[in-house]
């Protein structure tokens, strides 16, 4: 699969399983272990499990196994490695304080592309 082609199926796995506030954001260039971020909200621990069960299981009838999974003891936060895409799946308090929008985002990207310039 291509990399839009397994960011398209995991956002599409995530909406099926009502996950909310899903972003996706292009990486590429920023790390060279995958081209998207994702990241969704779950409303509670098992919400964040069933949608991250869900995502898997998507992934796997495209022929996408996950490379990993992180985080299903407690499911605060589970990620999800599919090669092109890795993928945060939060409860709200978790996402709110690690804040992976802002650390993934423009300023990083403003650094990168500072450190290449100099």
């Amino acid at each position: 699969m291509q990399p839009e082609e397994v960011r398209d199926a995991a956002v599409a796995a995530l909406e099926d399983a009502k996950a909310h506030d899903i972003k996706v954001m292009e990486v590429t260039g920023l790390t060279d272990i995958t081209d998207y971020m994702i990241l969704a909200t779950g409303t509670s621990s098992r919400h964040v499990k069933s949608v991250a069960d869900r995502l898997v299981d998507a992934m796997k009838k495209l022929g996408q196994r996950p490379l990993g999974i992180e985080g299903t003891e407690d499911s605060e936060w589970i990620l999800i490695d599919v090669d092109d895409a890795i993928v945060h799946i939060m409860q709200a308090d978790a996402r709110e304080f690690y804040d992976l929008e802002k650390l993934w985002g423009e300023e990083l990207r403003h650094l990168v592309e500072s450190s290449r310039e100099s």
